[in-house]
């Protein structure tokens, strides 16, 4: 593994995965989640999970990391959107 490119891909990482707390962070603090779109959630979740595969069979740190906690991130978002919905 070339940790000089795996640098870059962690600071990647970094920055798009810290996109989704903003919006996180406003759906747990109001409980509102009606600009959420379901779908396209669902369909990022379904992507990073074919980028987390694909990072474990190139072996790269950077997506694995990258795709596991932004993962967990979208599916956190995906359950309050269908909490705070049906609370509507």
């Amino acid at each position: 593994m070339n940790w000089n490119i795996e640098i870059i891909g962690l600071i990647a990482a970094v920055l798009t995965t810290v996109g989704f707390v903003p919006q996180l962070y406003k759906s747990l603090k109001t409980k509102n989640v009606e600009g959420v779109s379901l779908t396209m959630y669902l369909i990022l979740f379904v992507g990073l999970l074919f980028w987390l595969a694909y990072g474990f069979l190139i072996d790269s740190f950077a997506i694995k990391l990258a795709n596991i906690v932004s993962g967990v991130l979208v599916f956190i978002i995906i359950i309050l959107r269908v909490i705070y919905k049906n609370k509507s």
